[in-house]
């Protein structure tokens, strides 16, 4: 009776994946012949069978307009646990927020969180699980932490014995390499592995270099599957079409993340706390005079925003500004070199030294701009660990490459 009504689920997914496919043409224009692999259930769910499973998810985590829980419980999924990531399963949690445990209201599927104080599922959270599957939309970015949790939920998949598999989703930044690479002395939530800033993969091709490279414990023992998408290579553009977090709202503001992220370690906003978070940058320890402002104020997503009530004199970036040459293709360190030239107190810019280098991935950049290092001379210090970066991702491409 089980494998009939398996059979049933099974016809019923090529309707789920029709419609799926449907509502990501009108989402992504550009790429109309885009199919992600959440939508392609007709090449995971055979592997549900009989199973039980856990789901590492967000707001993003969809087919089509459906969130992926919903679409795989009408499926006949049996769903044990969610583990929710920073911002939580729903996605509304500020940054740096931890989130709780819970139940999902929507469900009643127990929801435990893998940010703060726990990072990683346990042996007690993962019993009875036979399958984890991860599915969350990335931004391309070392410190993003979505990437942090994938590298800790394959490592406890290896310890306990659990399949993962990865349901495949593009990258938005995955159309370049760039950034200086993780010194491992500085390893952090916000740096897990010896990649660059910009590493351009997508989460399963991460996941195949995690395993291939052994960065995580008993590698040869995780049972890893990636579930890729369809009409995808890492010269696509492609948009989102839900927000990838709070504070990251469009499509310039996922392009300006990896060059503003260091910000949060200086005494300079990012535009948390205003209509047009990581589009606007300013401080009101600046010597600015171009006539920009803003104030941040609380709100859903920022409500204890850094400088809160505070006019913040600096940039407009929703616009290209000539001077700061806002669209090169990588990191840009304009940003950070004008800010700090224009410092009122240097010695103050620095606010958060730590985090910093944390997000740099050692303290040798910091060092750099208080040296007073030119741009390309930053860059150049930047290109032995690049290049032997990009000669190992190049073995674990799931895609045609940029070049």
């Amino acid at each position: 009776m089980l494998r009939l009504s398996f059979l049933f689920v099974l016809l019923a997914t090529s309707l789920t994946s029709l419609f799926a496919q449907h509502d990501l043409y009108k989402e992504n224009k550009n790429t109309p012949g885009l199919i992600l692999g959440a939508a392609r259930t007709d090449q995971y769910l055979k592997l549900l069978e009989g199973k039980t499973v856990a789901l590492v998810i967000n707001q993003t985590s969809r087919i089509g307009n459906r969130l992926l829980v919903d679409s795989l419980k009408d499926l006949g999924v049996n769903i044990k646990v969610i583990f929710a990531p920073e911002h939580g399963f729903r996605g509304k949690a500020d940054a740096g927020e931890q989130v709780s445990n819970g139940a999902d209201p929507e469900t009643g599927i127990a929801v435990v969180s893998l940010y703060g104080k726990k990072t990683k599922p346990s042996a007690e959270d993962l019993s009875g699980v036979n399958t984890v599957i991860f599915d969350i939309q990335d931004v391309g970015c070392r410190f993003y932490t979505f990437l942090s949790t994938l590298q800790y939920v394959m490592e406890a998949c290896a310890e306990n014995g659990k399949d993962l598999v990865i349901l495949d989703r593009p990258n938005p930044n995955g159309y370049y390499v760039d950034g200086p690479v993780l010194d491992m002395q500085y390893k952090s939530f916000v740096g897990v592995s010896k990649i660059p800033v910009v590493y351009g993969l997508t989460l399963g091709e991460y996941a195949t270099m995690a395993k291939g490279e052994k960065w995580i414990k008993n590698a040869d023992r995780l049972s890893l599957k990636v579930i890729t998408c369809v009409d995808y290579d890492h010269s696509t553009r492609y948009k989102l079409p839900v927000n990838p977090s709070p504070n990251l709202r469009n499509e310039r503001a996922v392009f300006l993340y990896p060059s503003l992220c260091f910000f949060e370690g200086t005494n300079v906003s990012v535009g948390r706390g205003t209509n047009h978070p990581f589009l606007i940058i300013g401080s009101p320890y600046t010597n600015i005079d171009s006539g920009f402002t803003f104030t941040p104020e609380s709100k859903s997503g920022a409500t204890d925003p850094p400088y809160r009530g505070d006019i913040c004199k600096g940039y407009d970036l929703r616009k290209p500004i000539k001077e700061l040459n806002t669209e090169m293709k990588g990191v840009n360190l304009k940003y950070l070199l004008k800010m700090y030239a224009l410092a009122a107190d240097k010695d103050k810019f620095f606010s958060k030294p730590d985090f910093f280098d944390k997000l740099a991935g050692s303290d040798q950049l910091r060092k750099q701009i208080i040296d007073g290092k030119t741009e390309s001379e930053i860059r150049a210090s930047w290109q032995p660990a690049l290049k032997e970066y990009k000669a190992m991702r190049k073995k674990y491409l799931l895609y045609r490459d940029f070049e």
